[in-house]
């Protein structure tokens, strides 16, 4: 989709609607369209009321391939677009600008259709009661699938021809949203939990091809995680066979940018050869950090590789003048799915030769061919480059060098770098949120700390003091959105658990105790006007906020984990950095809240199965005494930070506060360099990395040369 005033399609004919005073890129998107969009809001509704009409509501986002194919195809017609009008009040809605609209919205068409996605079409009543869900609705009926001009006056009959059966299924739908998870009084979550979780994700672990389940198939980052936490606490080495498969499986498949770095959204396939093409900010966040991890685990360099490929893309292309970070790029370019990541056999042979074309399209699985599916626009040739294996195997089947082979891919990709540069590059979607930055900043520093790397954790610095300075209201809290120079959107409980946790990791890594301090405010903040007083966890709007008929929570962790899952280890890691036993009992109503729906299905927990990991323990904090600019001390914090192991923390004891005691967590002088803590003991007086890394429990790393199992 072309936004006005871009080279496009001309729409200088068209009035521009009530979308085109908006922020959002994807309204934006849909500024000019000859529906009569509203966006969410009371005018919306009050209409609707006045008119006894229902309210059509269209939710996506800017980077989504089919919500283009349905704004061009039908919200881009003009015969559509006065069926619509004339039948409905027509909302618009940014799922990323509102996910709580998302979310509500999302859980109804699955209780409806029994399954979702984007776009995401509903039909509500004055009220916002839902009574009708479905996704992609073509203009036309086909192969048995009712199109819009069928369907809306249809629609419009059944509302006012049986009004009464249609309210009647609306409230009984919204009193199923509205039914907050129970704390039945059951057995909390424990270690046969993350033992159920390891072998349902064993059950359905995809052997051959890695990840879970079959296509359409997402990395599901945190479920790596995990796995690499439930290895360091069992020994269970399929476990950690699970996580290498599948990070080399989408190291090596097309869902990797193999030409500019990242990783796309998800594969259309098993093999993650194809993918949907949009790259998105939360994706590159969760697949550094799983990489950073597994890095820290095996010690093989291509994890480290992975992690900084990704993050190198982010500081490429994602990042502001101001160092925040921008949401994502499209799947398509010219209005066509996938087109700037695409090439064909002449096209890799006329850009680089013939002699490293036959290399490159010998390692990278370019044919003639093609191996792409194409999209109805009859292209056809076309390859989305993925490596068929490792530099070392390749070497051995071209009968080269593997120092040489790597030297001419290397080369190969940045001539087809730059030959890519020339072509339409997809749009960005460039407002900033604040929860998909928060994870951000906690991969970078994350990622800083353990591959020792400054820039990374600088890089997360300037996001978080943008965050902080620049989307924050009076009353202390954050803004949800910035673009165009605007804070705008009260923030979101997730909002608050993202950026907690990315401050907790910046905390971490520089042991710079303003980080920390930020972190345990805006907590409190979330606990106070996000806090469920009753049932325990976090709704995700805050009270007093009445514009949806429920207040939700969310608890699965799909795509991206959950407000409570990343709430819960946020409350766990600040009870045992600070000591505040109020955040221990936030997460202890957490972990009740989560314990029938986490023992129905483990595995759907992934991120909540991090933090149980840790609360179950064992667990520690080892209190570094000193300086930084100490050497002995350095040394100590480096060598830990290097290591993995994810129940441990590492803090800063500076040496002021080291001389009065231990009553203030301090070590006295001449007792050792580090006092590791585990519950309500400490061991004081250890002097070597080597010690503390033996008391902890660390497993030793298993080194993986490249290209061997």
């Amino acid at each position: 989709m072309v936004l006005p005033g871009s080279d496009g399609p001309d729409v200088s004919a068209r009035l521009p609607n009530r979308l085109s005073r908006e922020k959002s890129p994807y309204l934006l998107q849909h500024a000019y369209n000859p529906v009569d969009w509203y966006p969410w809001g009371e005018d919306a509704f009050h209409r609707a009321k006045k008119e006894d009409i229902p309210v059509f509501l269209s939710i996506g986002y800017a980077s989504c391939h089919w919500c283009h194919v349905m704004e061009e195809e039908s919200f881009g017609d003009p015969v559509v677009a006065a069926l619509l009008n004339s039948s409905f009040v027509c909302v618009k809605v940014d799922r990323e600008e509102r996910p709580d609209i998302d979310h509500l919205y999302m859980t109804a068409c699955q209780m409806l259709t029994g399954s979702g996605g984007w776009p995401l079409t509903l039909l509500l009543t004055p009220e916002k009661e839902p009574f009708f869900a479905a996704t992609y609705i073509p203009k036309e009926s086909r192969f048995g699938a009712s199109g819009l001009l069928d369907l809306v006056p249809r629609l419009r009959s059944i509302w006012d021809e049986r009004r009464g059966e249609v309210v009647r299924v609306a409230e009984e739908i919204t009193r199923s949203l509205c039914e907050p998870p129970q704390d039945n009084g059951s057995a909390r979550p424990d270690k046969t939990t993350l033992t159920e979780a390891y072998r349902d994700l064993a059950s359905r672990f995809d052997r051959v091809n890695g990840g879970f389940g079959r296509s359409p198939k997402f990395p599901e980052p945190h479920l790596l995680l995990f796995l690499l936490r439930y290895w360091n606490r069992t020994g269970e080495e399929s476990a950690l066979r699970m996580v290498e498969l599948t990070l080399d499986k989408i190291d090596l498949g097309g869902i990797h940018d193999h030409v500019g770095s990242g990783f796309h959204r998800y594969s259309t396939d098993e093999a993650w050869l194809v993918p949907h093409f949009e790259k998105m900010l939360c994706d590159q966040a969760l697949i550094a950090m799983a990489c950073t991890e597994a890095y820290l685990a095996t010690g093989s360099p291509r994890y480290e590789k992975m992690a900084r490929d990704c993050l190198g893309y982010v500081l490429s292309d994602l990042v502001s003048p101001e160092g925040a970070f921008y949401s994502s790029e499209d799947a398509d370019s010219g209005g066509e799915e996938g087109r700037y990541y695409l090439w064909t056999s002449g096209e890799i042979t006329g850009c680089l030769g013939e002699e490293a074309g036959r290399v490159f399209s010998l390692a990278y699985g370019v044919t003639p061919s093609g191996n792409f599916p194409g999209t109805g626009t009859g292209r056809t040739g076309e390859n989305v480059l993925h490596l068929t294996a490792y530099p070392d195997t390749l070497a051995g089947r071209l009968g080269m060098d593997r120092d040489h082979l790597s030297e001419v891919l290397a080369r190969s990709r940045e001539v087809l770098r730059s030959e890519r540069n020339r072509r339409e590059r997809p749009a960005r979607d460039d407002k900033v949120i604040a929860d998909w930055n928060g994870l951000m900043v906690a991969a970078l520093a994350k990622a800083g700390r353990g591959l020792s790397d400054p820039s990374f954790t600088d890089a997360a610095a300037r996001a978080a003091r943008f965050i902080l300075d620049r989307m924050r209201p009076p009353d202390g809290g954050l803004f949800h959105r910035f673009r165009d120079g605007e804070a705008a959107i009260p923030g979101r409980a997730g909002d608050y658990a993202a950026m907690v946790l990315g401050l907790v990791e910046l905390h971490l890594t520089t042991m710079d105790p303003s980080w920390l301090d930020h972190a345990v405010k805006l907590t409190r903040y979330l606990v106070d006007h996000f806090g469920d007083k009753v049932h325990g966890g976090f709704f995700l709007t805050p009270s007093g906020e009445n514009d949806l008929p429920v207040r939700q929570k969310d608890l699965y962790d799909g795509a991206v984990p959950s407000t409570n899952s990343i709430g819960f280890l946020d409350l766990l890691l600040l009870t045992r950095i600070t000591g505040a036993g109020g955040f221990e009992e936030e997460a202890g109503r957490i972990a009740g809240m989560f314990s029938q729906a986490v023992r129905s299905s483990p595995s759907s927990y992934g991120y909540f199965l991090c933090g149980l990991d840790y609360a179950i323990g064992p667990s520690h904090e080892v209190h570094v005494r000193g300086d930084l600019s100490s050497q002995k001390t350095k040394k100590m914090v480096d060598t830990l930070h290097a290591s993995y192991i994810p129940s441990t923390l590492v803090l800063l004891r500076r040496q002021e506060a080291a001389t009065q005691g231990n009553e203030t967590g301090g070590i006295p002088d001449g007792q050792g360099l580090a006092e590791v803590c585990s519950g309500r003991a400490c061991m004081p007086g250890l002097g070597s990395p080597g010690e503390v890394l033996s008391l902890v429990g660390a497993r030793r790393k298993v080194i993986v040369e490249p290209g061997k199992k």
